[in-house]
């Protein structure tokens, strides 16, 4: 995500050109800011758009696994993921603050401070999971419809975050849209190829398994008095 809506005026002179009015929402960034934004993009792109999704991938695979080891395995996989992302997270909404102008006007930066809010509420959430009971089904209520809400939004939230940039900078964002998309759509796909892949297995298990009923063939005239005898194929 790019927190853009503007940043202080060491780094950038906004261009005013009379003859180009509307280029004046159009910003000329020096290159140490230009890097700082792309870092900041980067650093949330990681968190919400690549490392949380592939989390929640692996918790779900891990709920299918009939082996303690592999379950086990997923489950760390899933929270060392997750704990990346709000690492990853936590340095790019410190960028944000300390070296962007967050004037809190447009949607991207707006849905990205409540996103930083609800990240950590998850943390919470994670660290504090009770055991197995009464409060478990709550607590599992809670913490995927959090999950499953930021990873939506964080997903919103880069594409806005691309066209602010486009919006403040004019450069071109259309292969960074066309790219995410594509690794968006994988994910989502492996999500549900995953969900159905033990039915599309039982199928086949169900399918080798059965048994042909047997063709009843013309019978023969030398059969017939067996056939009006009550045998039957």
């Amino acid at each position: 995500m790019f927190s853009l809506v503007g940043s202080s005026q060491e780094h950038h002179q906004i261009t005013s050109s009379p003859s180009k009015t509307k280029d004046s929402n159009h910003i000329k960034m020096s290159p140490g800011l230009q890097f700082q934004i792309t870092l900041h993009g980067f650093l949330l792109w990681a968190s919400m758009g690549f490392l949380m999704p592939v989390g929640i991938l692996a918790i779900r695979l891990s709920n299918r696994e009939e082996s303690p080891k592999r379950h086990r395995v997923l489950f760390y996989v899933h929270s060392i993921l997750q704990m990346i992302a709000v690492l990853l997270a936590t340095a790019g909404a410190i960028m944000s603050i300390k070296n962007f102008n967050n004037l809190f006007n447009n949607s991207h930066q707006r849905l990205g401070v409540a996103l930083y809010g609800v990240i950590w509420l998850q943390v919470l959430l994670g660290i504090f999971r009770p055991q197995r009971g009464s409060k478990r089904s709550v607590w599992f209520f809670a913490h995927w419809i959090l999950g499953t809400a930021v990873t939506f939004l964080g997903v919103l939230n880069v594409y806005l975050g691309l066209g602010a940039y486009h919006q403040k900078t004019s450069k071109g964002i259309k292969i960074w849209n066309i790219l995410f998309t594509v690794q968006v759509s994988l994910i989502v796909f492996f999500y549900l190829f995953q969900e159905k892949w033990v039915y599309i297995q039982n199928q086949g298990v169900v399918l080798g398994k059965e048994i042909k009923a047997p063709i009843c063939q013309e019978s023969r005239p030398d059969e017939k008095e067996k056939v009006l005898k009550g045998d039957t194929c």
